[in-house]
């Protein structure tokens, strides 16, 4: 009696289990792509960093391939275009598209952009301090930055703000305009650190784990990812 008993109550949970599943399992794996395996690799980064402040041992031979590209005219522009990564390009961004989701009121999203936007900050300045890891002094820097480099706030700035952006458009028409100009420029936005010499890679790979991590989190947390039809008109 007893056996059967516990029997029926373990299908009845197994049954609940594949029920809870089956209607939630786009939320599960969105969980694990966006943010258990991001923050594996941001965790990796940090340790290696935090137990060996020299890095990793392809950081320097990847400096030194992007720095024999290097010619003046590439210099200027890379010193233009790294600006966009914060102040000139994803600033101006985030402040419009903040005004356009106040104006239409859509208040979830409102909320869910500026928590992004403004935790990836913290998480970012909170790293730098505690991992404090020097910048790369391989050659000397058309534009030097003289903070800590892990992560890398230019990369974390510009791919959080991709990252979310996507995140809010995901069932309309401007996805595909946004994953492909938001790729692009997060990339570009990369590679003007590694060129300009005041990044190691591991500082952007960690930057953009880090930024990843967080944007689907908050959104998951929110009820605004991308596996949520309802969300795009909150």
């Amino acid at each position: 009696m007893f056996n059967s008993e516990v029997w029926r109550l373990l299908q009845s949970f197994l049954s609940f289990l594949k029920r809870l599943l089956t209607k939630h399992w786009r939320s599960l794996l969105l969980l694990l792509i966006g943010v258990f395996l991001p923050l594996q690799v941001f965790g990796e980064l940090a340790e290696e960093v935090w137990e060996n402040e020299g890095g990793f041992p392809w950081d320097v031979p990847l400096l030194l391939a992007i720095r024999t590209t290097a010619r003046p005219q590439l210099d200027v522009f890379a010193v233009t275009l790294t600006k966009f990564g914060v102040f000139w390009g994803v600033f101006p961004v985030a402040a419009v598209v903040v005004l356009i989701l106040f104006r239409q009121r859509r208040w979830r999203s409102l909320a869910y952009l500026t928590t992004t936007l403004l935790g990836s900050i913290v998480i970012n300045r909170t790293a730098k301090v505690l991992l404090h890891r020097v910048r790369p002094h391989l050659w000397e820097s058309p534009a030097p930055e003289f903070d800590y480099g892990f992560p890398s706030g230019h990369a974390m700035s510009s791919m959080t703000l991709v990252a979310a952006l996507v995140i809010l458009t995901w069932h309309t028409r401007w996805r595909l305009p946004v994953l492909v100009v938001g790729g692009l420029f997060v990339l570009t936005i990369g590679w003007t650190r590694l060129y300009l010499g005041v990044h190691y890679p591991s500082d952007i790979l960690a930057g953009w784990m880090a930024s990843v991590a967080w944007a689907v989190g908050v959104s998951v947390l929110l009820r605004l990812h991308p596996t949520n039809k309802r969300s795009k008109n909150q």
